[in-house]
């Protein structure tokens, strides 16, 4: 199937829900067993099925399995926002003493998080040059345990060199981890070009609207092979886990990387998502591709615009052909389509903050991806935690101003903008 009918169609079973058409939430903390041995099969993973909302549920599973096979993956794991995507993910295979290579141009809380927050479990995150991951090869040692980038960045809407990278972590057998949120499973699949694992914020265009926060993982298939492989720099999946009576990972034919972050990082730490936010997830999901390709072509007339006006120094968006990322853009994305993410540069911090106060129909909110088009600052507010080094590294300026363009008529934001700018 493809992705429009995945996105509507698959992991739910009408028949199985009294008809329904519309997906049930099954707002329960936890579920009956037929009889004791039933209890104790699901526990040993003798049968699958519901234990505890904190591990699965029936309709996050819906939401699990259409985004697996939205993003060509073999399995997922819904968490509470896409900050636990990205914990879980690394946490699932490094601890004490390990190292990760993050890409330069991230999302300012990524940064925080990996940079800081993870220093205090022992874990140092080294940067590398995302854009042509010239200096990546160099980086890793035995203790490397994962790469992480962003496909699309925010707010450089920065393209990475994802064929590069895929190929050193390849080379050295070190698990590719690639944060789709902005470019979206609209528009990209990283497993196709060979990535590992996949997390998203789903709080951004898979919401649309703003009303949820949650995130997601995705792993490709063949995980348990690959750790097998590697089994000296990921031991954790190729020993027994004292914690589950012995459980050997690669043992078990389920998707492996999803498995161990549910049965170990979601059961004792807990940051999992609500049935009731899966459930308005999953009616978002149904229009993911439409309103993508409408926050795309509203973003391209508005960065056009931008780019010719005289008091705009330089604008970033992929899909104009004077970006240095254009090629990567056509060559990586649906059709070059680059999302609804822009920034631009104007002269000034004061002009900056004019721009921004002086708007109207745009918002100033840290989000993405909705519905309604947003504006901000991000050297005083998403990366505000970064210093003056770390920004000019990051590309992220304080004449630097990021607009999330909604679904609108252009010529309103155009409009909106012109107005803005006098």
């Amino acid at each position: 199937m493809q992705n429009e009918t995945i996105a509507i169609h698959s992991g739910y079973d009408k028949t199985e829900a009294y008809g329904s058409m519309s997906i049930p939430i099954v707002q329960t903390t936890a579920y009956a067993f037929r009889d004791a041995q039933h209890a104790a099969n699901l526990f040993a993973l003798k049968e699958l099925g519901s234990i505890y909302t904190r591990l699965n549920n029936p309709t996050t599973d819906v939401l699990e399995q259409r985004y697996a096979l939205l993003e060509k993956g073999a399995g997922a794991l819904c968490v509470s926002s896409g900050q636990a995507a990205i914990f879980y993910s690394i946490v699932n295979v490094a601890s004490v003493g390990d190292n990760i290579l993050i890409s330069d141009k991230l999302y300012g809380g990524a940064v925080t998080l990996l940079t800081h927050t993870l220093k205090k479990f022992g874990i140092t995150a080294h940067i590398f040059k995302s854009v042509d991951a010239s200096n990546l090869e160099d980086k890793i040692n035995d203790k490397t345990k994962a790469i992480f980038f962003e496909s699309l960045s925010n707010p450089q809407v920065s393209i990475a060199d994802i064929e590069g990278i895929v190929k050193i972590a390849k080379k050295y057998g070190v698990i590719s981890i690639c944060d789709n949120t902005v470019a979206s499973a609209a528009l990209f699949n990283p497993i196709s070009w060979g990535v590992d694992i996949v997390v998203h914020s789903t709080s951004k265009y898979t919401s649309g609207q703003g009303t949820v926060i949650g995130g997601i993982i995705i792993e490709r298939d063949g995980m348990a092979e690959f750790f097998k492989k590697n089994a000296l720099r990921y031991p954790d999946f190729n020993e027994p886990d004292v914690s589950y009576h012995g459980l050997i990972y690669t043992d078990v034919p389920l998707p492996n990387f999803t498995l161990r972050a549910r049965l170990s990082l979601a059961r004792d730490i807990g940051a999992v998502q609500s049935p009731h936010n899966s459930w308005l997830l999953l009616q978002s999901l149904e229009t993911l591709s439409l309103r993508v390709d409408k926050h795309s072509s509203n973003a391209l007339k508005v960065a056009k615009f931008l780019e010719s006006h005289p008091k705009v120094k330089s604008v970033n968006y992929p899909a104009l052909e004077s970006n240095e990322s254009y090629n990567k853009a056509k060559k990586y994305f649906k059709d070059g389509k680059s999302s609804g993410l822009l920034s631009f540069e104007v002269n000034s911090f004061e002009e900056a903050k004019k721009v921004i106060d002086s708007t109207k129909l745009f918002s100033i909110v840290v989000n993405i991806g909705d519905s309604k088009s947003l504006i901000v600052h991000p050297a005083s507010t998403t990366h505000s935690q970064m210093n003056e080094e770390e920004l000019k590294n990051a590309g992220i300026n304080a004449t630097t101003v990021r607009l999330s363009i909604g679904l609108e008529n252009p010529i309103d934001l155009i409009d909106d903008l012109t107005l803005a700018l006098k």
